[in-house]
């Protein structure tokens, strides 16, 4: 058995400090951007993109409707 503990190691697939701290940097340089395009506005800038909304499914009244007055 190993005698020192080594309770994080190395991991092969990550991304490397020097990379995060830029990726970092133009996020946050991007979300500034968007909020100095958009002041003065009540909602702060988000980075996602919000979900799509689901058209409401039309009843079977409105369908009859529709045949009718297009």
């Amino acid at each position: 058995m190993n005698a020192r503990f080594d309770p994080a190691p190395f991991d092969k697939h990550a991304v490397s400090p020097a990379e995060a701290s830029k990726l970092d940097r133009q996020t946050s340089h991007d979300l500034k951007a968007g909020l100095v395009g958009t002041f003065p506005a009540s909602d702060p800038v988000s980075p996602a993109q919000p979900a799509p909304t689901k058209e409401p499914e039309r009843g079977l009244w409105s369908r009859l409707v529709s045949l009718v007055w297009p």
